[in-house]
């Protein structure tokens, strides 16, 4: 006769995770997403559903923590959604356990597709911001560390500033100096190839020029660090969350090189 196992109290749904990642329009969400920080509209038009549609959606991501969303600095009418990836990864590796204590997934497990990365070759990647003065610089030096010198990162902004002062003092923290480093204009490397060209700030993205061969375009919607306080005392902290927030970002972004999603010919 076979026998009834009993199954534990709150395991029968499945996780949280699933059950918000496996719709598939959600899932496309969270594709386009991952891919670069989107408005509605934008995900309107690559998805081909309505607006609404998308909109209750992305609130049921926003509401399983999922994704995030904050107003554009362009224009204040729009608003920019992106994935919350360290949150997606606490989850993931929840996922297998709930099923079985045996499939708990391994943290950190995903560095071992760093030998493949050096495999690749050295890529080139333009970070761009508005006065290259904090958060392209902050990415340029974390893509250089984070990628043991395989991907070679450079910055530049649309009007370029001085280097922000609190920009060295987070990197100087992380053992990186950035102290010698100028604001270029982005027009120095408009005749240059990229294979990435990655925009951190609203403005910026709307006066991104074309660049030779195509590069893959993507954009990360990241406040200016600078316009948080008065005094470079005060802004400091942000300065702190621009620079924790483009570490993990770059962390992530970088396993997309060894499978990178369909490279688009538009801008972001």
């Amino acid at each position: 006769m076979t026998q009834s196992v009993a199954l534990r109290p709150g395991t029968l749904d499945p996780p949280r995770f699933l059950q918000l990642a496996g719709h598939p329009l959600r899932w496309r969400l969270l594709r386009e997403l991952v891919h670069s920080d989107r408005a509605v509209w934008e995900l309107t038009q690559l998805l081909g559903e309505p607006q609404s549609l998308v909109s209750y959606h992305l609130r049921q991501l926003r509401a399983g923590e999922l994704v995030t969303v904050h107003r554009s600095s362009a224009d204040r009418r729009d608003s920019y959604y992106s994935v919350d990836l360290t949150r997606c990864a606490q989850l993931l590796e929840a996922v297998g356990g709930a099923l079985h204590p045996g499939l708990w997934l391994v943290p950190g497990s995903h560095d071992e597709s760093r030998s493949s990365d050096r495999a690749r070759g050295r890529c080139r990647v333009l970070f761009l911001c508005t006065g290259n003065g904090a958060r392209s610089q902050i990415a340029e030096a974390l893509l250089e560390r984070l990628s043991e010198g395989t991907v070679e990162g450079v910055s530049a902004g649309s009007d370029p500033k001085h280097l922000h002062p609190n920009a060295i003092r987070v990197m100087r923290k992380r053992g990186i100096d950035i102290s010698a480093k100028r604001a270029k204009h982005l027009n120095e490397f408009a005749s240059q190839r990229f294979d990435y060209v990655i925009t951190l700030c609203d403005r910026v993205r709307e006066v991104c020029p074309e660049f030779p061969a195509r590069p893959d375009f993507v954009h990360w919607s990241i406040p200016d660090p600078g316009l948080a306080g008065s005094t470079n005392r005060a802004s400091y902290p942000a300065f702190e969350r621009t620079a924790s927030e483009l570490e993990t970002r770059i962390r992530f972004w970088l396993h997309l090189i060894n499978q990178p999603l369909p490279r688009r010919s538009a801008h972001g």
